[in-house]
C-alpha cells in the first residue's frame, strides 16, 4: 500500500508540473506496457495534462506507431538509448503533447544477455524546443519489480526535464 500511495504521489507531482506550465504529455511505453499511462491517469484530472500513451511492444508497433527507424532498431536494438529517442520524438510528432517521456527494456525473467541483462530499462524524455535525453538504469528484482522502478524512474526523470530552466 505505501508503494501505492507513492507512485499516485509522484503521479499527482507529475501532473501538477506539467498542469502549472501549460504542457499536455504523452507517453511512449514498452516493457512497462502501459504502466506509466495507468499511474497517471489514476490522479483525477488528468486530463488537463495527459494527452495520450503509445503501447509499443513490438519493433513493428515501435516503427508504426512512432516513426523508430528500422536501422536504428537493427543495429542497436529495441533496449537502446538510440531507439528511447526515437520512441519520444515520434510521440510528440504523433500526438499534440508538448513533453513526452519513453521506455524500453527487459522485465524479465528471460530475455537478457550478457551486454543486456535482465533489468535493464532506457529511457527518453522530449519536449518541443529542447534537446531530447535519454538514460539507462538498471533494476533489481522480478519482473513486476523491474517493471515498477522503471514507472517511478521515468516519471522522475520528467519532473526533473520540467524544472530543467528554458
Amino acid at each position: 500500500m505505501g508503494a501505492e500511495n507513492n507512485l499516485m504521489a509522484l503521479a499527482e507531482r507529475t501532473g501538477a508540473a506539467l498542469l502549472r506550465q501549460g504542457r499536455m504529455l504523452a507517453t511512449a511505453e514498452s516493457c512497462t506496457g502501459g504502466g506509466v499511462a495507468h499511474a497517471l491517469t489514476a490522479v483525477a484530472g488528468s486530463s488537463g495534462w495527459f494527452e495520450r500513451g503509445f503501447v509499443t511492444y513490438s519493433n513493428e508497433a515501435k516503427r508504426e506507431m512512432l516513426g523508430v527507424r528500422p536501422e536504428t532498431l537493427q543495429t542497436f536494438g529495441a533496449v537502446s538509448e538510440a531507439t528511447v529517442r526515437e520512441m519520444a520524438e515520434g510521440a510528440l510528432r504523433h500526438s499534440r503533447a508538448q513533453v513526452s517521456l519513453s521506455i524500453s527494456g527487459i522485465a524479465g525473467p528471460s530475455g537478457g544477455s550478457a551486454d543486456k541483462p535482465v533489468g535493464m530499462v532506457c529511457f527518453g524524455w522530449a519536449m518541443q524546443g529542447r534537446p531530447t535525453r535519454t538514460r539507462t538504469e538498471y533494476f533489481s528484482g522480478d519482473r513486476a519489480q523491474v517493471r515498477e522502478q522503471a514507472v517511478r524512474w521515468a516519471l522522475e526523470g520528467l519532473l526533473d526535464v520540467l524544472d530543467q530552466p528554458v
